[in-house]
């Protein structure tokens, strides 16, 4: 149903109205009793089976939702109906911002992906700190952070440190996001230099803290094999508990869209990147070993691609185009075909 009659439909609109329009929808359509019970019963898969413990949180399942989809943490709640094992809110910065110029969101059906060039549009850290004060502990939600546009990469520390303290109790654990390709010099700091003290500054933060939580660093699917080893050498040092593998891609190879589409400024995320991606997971693996804990995402739509990806040395999924491609049933028959 969703393929054949709601995706057409909402893809006759631009994608960020499609999406705007299906949060409001859900919204209004879970405040009927009832509609979240049954939304559960017919998208999620209770199961001991699919039960992780990693990082000290124990994961429902290990599919997870992206960063990106709920930035401001509007709907985690109801978006936990759809089977999700956890959900990543963000990105987040310390005042909200605009982001971008419209249009900066693009689809490309063809090739099953989206280019988007959002710019860490959100409405600030404060503003999601009190939509999670009251939440459900069932729901495990990571914050991913990252800086606003104005501030200069010499000042990015203070950005990521007033996030970190306004989200530490209502998160489960962190993401540093620095691979953005949308948000002007910010992959910058992938550097080995300036991540090395801005994931040095927030562990020592983290370890003052009673119970420290768990952070991850989110890297770029274009980092040369040395520059991964460099990422490894430096989440190693500083004892970062995994790397998220990874955020979208600038490269535009092999696509079969429209070339104006293609020629659009902006990361390239959904099948387009699989193949990279799940190449950046098992050089991670092989490099890291086996206690780092590496969070893949990447072009997950099927249940054969997710095992592709646990292959390939993920412990953990994420989506994000594959859900806007695939429907509501997703994670549903991800998780039905690994068992």
């Amino acid at each position: 149903m969703y393929k054949r009659i709601i995706r057409p439909l909402l893809f006759c609109l631009n994608p960020e109205e499609a999406h705007h329009l299906t949060f409001n929808l859900i919204k209004v359509l879970f405040k009927i009793p009832g509609v979240k019970f049954i939304f559960k019963s017919v998208f999620s898969i209770n199961d001991q089976l699919f039960e992780k413990e990693l990082m000290g949180i124990k994961f429902p399942n290990p599919i997870g939702l992206a960063a990106g989809f709920d930035k401001d943490a509007k709907l985690f709640d109801e978006l936990s109906a759809f089977g999700f094992g956890f959900i990543e809110i963000g990105t987040l910065t310390p005042v909200s911002q605009n982001g971008n110029p419209k249009p900066r969101m693009f689809r490309l059906p063809l090739d099953n992906g989206l280019i988007n060039r959002m710019g860490f549009n959100n409405g600030g850290v404060d503003l999601a700190v009190n939509r999670l004060e009251n939440r459900s502990k069932k729901i495990i939600i990571g914050g991913n952070i990252g800086k606003n546009k104005n501030t200069p990469n010499e000042s990015a520390i203070n950005d990521y440190e007033i996030c970190f303290m306004q989200l530490f109790p209502v998160v489960d654990y962190f993401v540093v996001n620095v691979s953005s390709p949308n948000t002007p010099g910010l992959r910058a700091l992938q550097e080995k230099e300036p991540l090395t003290k801005l994931l040095h500054q927030l562990q020592l933060i983290n370890h003052k803290m009673e119970h420290p939580k768990p952070i991850l660093l989110k890297i770029a699917p274009d980092l040369t094999n040395e520059q991964l080893d460099e990422i490894v050498e430096i989440v190693q040092a500083e004892k970062l508990d995994g790397i998220i593998a990874t955020n979208t891609t600038i490269s535009r190879e092999g696509l079969l869209t429209d070339p104006l589409i293609i020629s659009e400024m902006g990361g390239l995320s959904g099948l387009p990147v699989k193949d990279r991606s799940t190449y950046v997971i098992r050089y991670l693996r092989e490099k890291a070993g086996k206690k780092l804990v590496i969070i893949g995402v990447g072009g997950v739509f099927t249940a054969a691609d997710a095992k592709e990806k646990l292959a390939a040395g993920a412990d953990l999924l994420q989506v994000y185009t594959g859900f806007i491609y695939e429907g509501p049933c997703m994670v549903k028959r991800i998780l039905k075909g690994l068992k």
